[in-house]
């Protein structure tokens, strides 16, 4: 089942989506919640029987909205809480490689996460920035799970059925901001707090468990043989899957619930996939090449990131007016 919140007439809603096509809850059937994090909260019962009316949509009659006509929005506009995993060791092996700094031992031992902005969440459209954030802007190509019941000191073994959905995740990325406070050994907060980017779709299990493989060795859990692709511009410049995670989101959540809360609609992000930033793409390069291009975001660029069976999520940096820098408030 793949669902939608999107804004139509100025009102945003939630829906069914299929093949373009958005069938508003409220049209479809009076007793569904007014949206995907209501019907997450509702439980295991109502995501079921909303699955039965969405295999039925197609012969039902009921009138469609056309996806050209609505503005997409965040799936879960309004997440619990948003964390973000370090979950591909292709990427976290290459950055400290083009450091200077060898692979860390702890990558291995055991997965980590950071808490970030849950108010700051948004779907495809214009990603608005602050004069700051263009000092080295960079995407993060992820994907991301949305947690489907509470859950406390869960087994990796059994922390798939917690998992409610799946989306793209873009963890935006101001490096200029991200680096320096880190050097404070604290973070990352400021370099990330502007932006996370989720989206188009809220896509169930069930319709990925035809790419499901094997976890890698000694490793717990599901993962997923979904091709991931970020275009900036219309040129490519990342490519990986979703397979190539190391830490499964099983044991993420098993981490995260440890003596702590779980629940529903919380986002937990995978971590950058391998060549999934200009952070690393850079890094590369110049290791290479010394005359390598360098290459941020800046204002107008369009980026686009794809992942098989989780769509197309599409944002245009724009520039925000106010010429206000907290990089210049620091103390001499």
């Amino acid at each position: 089942m793949k669902l939608v919140t999107y804004t139509h007439q100025g009102k945003q809603s939630a829906g069914f989506y299929l093949d373009g096509k958005i069938w508003p809850f409220s049209a479809v059937d009076g007793n569904l919640p007014g949206s995907i994090l209501e019907l997450v909260k509702a439980g295991d019962d109502a995501m079921e029987q909303a699955k039965k009316i969405y295999a039925a949509l197609p012969t039902s009659g009921i009138a469609s909205l056309n996806e050209s006509d609505v503005k997409l929005e965040a799936p879960i506009p309004n997440p619990t809480s948003c964390r973000d995993g370090y979950a591909f060791r292709q990427h976290v092996a290459a950055a400290r490689r083009n450091r200077g700094v060898p692979m860390i031992e702890e990558f291995d031992q055991y997965p980590i996460f950071y808490f970030t902005n849950h108010n700051a969440i948004q779907g495809p459209g214009e990603i608005v920035c602050m004069p700051d954030h263009f000092q080295k802007l960079d995407f993060e190509l992820e994907v991301a799970i949305v947690v489907g019941k509470k859950g406390r000191n869960i087994k990796a073994a059994d922390a798939d059925a917690y998992i409610a959905g799946y989306t793209i995740m873009n963890d935006m990325s101001a490096r200029t901001l991200q680096m320096e406070e880190m050097l404070l050994n604290l973070g990352p907060a400021k370099g990330k707090d502007f932006s996370t980017v989720i989206g188009p779709w809220f896509v169930t299990p069930d319709e990925l468990e035809q790419f499901v493989v094997p976890a890698k060795p000694n490793h717990v859990g599901k993962n997923h043989n979904l091709n991931m692709k970020c275009w900036v511009n219309g040129i490519q410049v990342s490519e990986g899957n979703v397979a190539d995670m190391d830490w499964t989101f099983a044991e993420i959540l098993e981490r995260c619930a440890y003596g702590a809360d779980i629940l529903p609609g919380d986002v937990i992000g995978s971590g950058t996939v391998g060549t999934g930033c200009f952070l690393e793409l850079n890094g590369t390069g110049l290791l290479n090449d010394k005359n390598y291009p360098v290459q941020w975001l800046k204002a107008g660029d369009v980026v686009e990131m794809e992942i098989t069976g989780l769509g197309r999520l599409v944002n245009t940096i724009v520039k925000d007016s106010s010429d206000f820098s907290i990089l210049e408030l620091k103390k001499k």
